[in-house]
């Protein structure tokens, strides 16, 4: 961390940068590259269960009807699709990018106003949203104190945020068999089914950012002190 306050979801990973401050390139473009994959590969990876399990975690999180809610680290828009469904005609979805090719897969799949950001600077005023979303995408900013504290600026007072993470087994068993599955039967599916070796190495670095990320314990603890109350976690 650069400072005392910072706190990165994971070190460095010098097989694909060699310092913290190079992770920002590198993740950019490697989502930039795979923009038009990227459905296929979480489709397969999920067994096409994901639309199920997004729908429900909004429910359980809170989403209503007509409420206003950013979606950060929108991607293709596969949790923005869940949102609209929710929120209804009356409600209000934005979807929060820093890749512009995942934002161009996102106009493609439905109607959505987008916007091509940082999640750590947001482009909106305070207190301006009933819901904060974000879907699995947490291992890849550059720092989850500050990101906190944004979040919490943008929602107004009792607003709601919905974090969607993937998190390694404790025991050995566990997760020597999701390791086994999501770093070598994904990435080999995703190379074989796209066609593409940027695929491939999208879903290695997926499972190595999983395995070294901060535990759940640590990412509730940031929340805390950037000022949430009633920080749960559901499995």
């Amino acid at each position: 961390p650069k400072n005392e306050t910072e706190l990165v979801p994971h070190p460095p990973l010098k097989k694909y940068y060699a310092e913290e401050k190079q992770r920002r390139q590198f993740v950019s473009e490697l989502f930039d590259k795979t923009a038009h994959q990227y459905d296929w590969v979480i489709k397969a990876m999920s067994f096409g269960s994901g639309n199920w399990y997004r729908n429900d975690a909004l429910l359980r999180a809170g989403l209503k009807k007509d409420m206003n809610v950013l979606d950060i680290a929108t991607g293709t828009g596969p949790v923005a699709i869940s949102i609209k469904k929710i929120v209804g005609e009356n409600g209000s979805v934005i979807g929060l990018d820093r890749s512009i090719n995942m934002l161009t897969e996102t106009k493609r799949n439905l109607q959505l106003d987008v916007v091509q950001s940082d999640a750590a600077a947001l482009p909106f005023a305070d207190n301006c949203f009933d819901f904060l979303s974000m879907g699995y995408a947490l291992r890849h900013v550059d720092d989850l104190a500050g990101l906190f504290v944004e979040y919490h600026r943008v929602l107004k007072p009792g607003g709601r945020v919905l974090i969607m993470e993937l998190t390694s087994p404790k025991s050995k068993i566990g997760f020597m068999l999701t390791k086994f599955y999501m770093r070598g039967i994904v990435p080999l599916v995703a190379r074989i089914g796209t066609g593409s070796k940027d695929a491939k190495i999208l879903m290695t670095y997926f499972w190595d950012t999983i395995e070294h990320c901060v535990r759940p314990e640590g990412i509730q603890d940031a929340m805390n002190k950037a000022g949430f109350t009633d920080v749960s976690r559901h499995k």
